[in-house]
């Protein structure tokens, strides 16, 4: 299996067999595409935005399953309120979703706080909006292990098997390696053995199923399975909270045409105070997406600064 380590026990081999047809980055097939038709056409005051076609990148690592018809509802929103077409891309990893932005084959993206960091260096990528949730614009990396674990802390993991979300993730690696590297350790030195699941329920699922051993994984998906699904989040248990970090935010090429750029962050500003989009946003247990400062992400700034551990040759693109 290309994103291990090394050879690891069988029931770290079966998770290879359960991720096997999410993991989309590792296959050669093209990106899917979804259509979004408008429903409710709306005179539009640009003639350009209205035969725009408007490409986001949506995808399995930035929510879990559960939340992916909300996902869905709020774009098909967008699509009716800004009176355009919206074509769905999910690429399966963050590393295509920056690389689509920078080609600019895609106009904007739902994107964690670490490709957010890296596409704004290399290639100037800009903020639109970020959801807020429970009155706060942050979340935080849980590492989690099973219920009956004995583990306490990320010390007690040395030897054990660990799952990571995605190579770029902020909270799914970049946060747990940068702890690690405080204590003298890479994931390699440290762990026996260590995959990427590329979703973060999926590394939630790994541990309830007692695949891996223990989890780095987004806060703010580890609470919304706690609300829908505490059968699952009961199997696990959080003991350590790093952060907070920057939320992961709504972001945007630098080529996006002005006018469309600035609609769609009106939009998204406003959903909060129509009907349909708030009961949208409840479904997502989002407060509103509020105006984000670029110096939010100052902390995850700090993660990169650091020198980062040699990664697996099966875990480079």
């Amino acid at each position: 299996m290309s994103y291990l380590r090394r050879a690891l026990p069988w029931r770290v081999m079966a998770i290879c067999l359960l991720f096997s047809t999410a993991l989309v980055g590792c296959s050669e097939e093209k990106p899917l595409f979804v259509s979004l038709e408008q429903r409710q056409p709306l005179p539009v005051p640009n003639a350009a935005v209205a035969e725009r076609t408007l490409k986001v990148c949506v995808g399995s690592m930035i929510m879990p399953e559960e939340g992916y018809g909300y996902y869905r509802r709020l774009l098909d929103y967008l699509a009716t309120r800004m009176g355009m077409r919206i074509e769905v891309i999910d690429p399966g990893n963050y590393q295509e979703v920056n690389r689509l932005l920078e080609s600019g084959k895609v106009d904007a993206a739902f994107v964690c706080g670490g490709p957010y960091v890296k596409g704004s260096k290399d290639f100037g990528l800009q903020l639109i909006a970020a959801p807020l949730v429970n009155g706060q614009a942050h979340y935080y990396s849980y590492l989690i292990v099973p219920v009956d674990s004995a583990a306490t802390s990320l010390a007690d993991l040395r030897g054990h098997t660990f799952a990571f979300a995605d190579p770029d993730s902020n909270t799914g690696l970049l946060v747990p390696r940068s702890r690690l590297a405080s204590m003298g350790e890479t994931p390699d030195s440290f762990f026996r053995s260590y995959l990427f699941t590329f979703a973060h329920d999926r590394s939630i699922r790994a541990v309830a199923d007692r695949l891996v051993e223990g989890a780095a994984v987004d806060s703010l998906i580890w609470d919304y399975l706690a609300i829908v699904q505490p059968q699952l989040t009961g199997k696990t248990k959080v003991i350590a909270r790093w952060g907070p970090y920057g939320i992961p935010p709504v972001v945007a090429t630098p080529g996006l045409e002005a006018a469309i750029r600035e609609r769609l962050q009106a939009v998204l500003l406003s959903a909060h105070l129509d009907p349909q989009g708030k009961e949208i946003l409840e479904g997502m247990h989002i407060e509103r997406f509020v105006p984000m400062q670029d110096a939010a992400y100052d902390s995850i700034r700090q993660l990169y600064q650091q020198p980062p551990p040699d990664r697996p040759e099966s875990a480079r693109r």
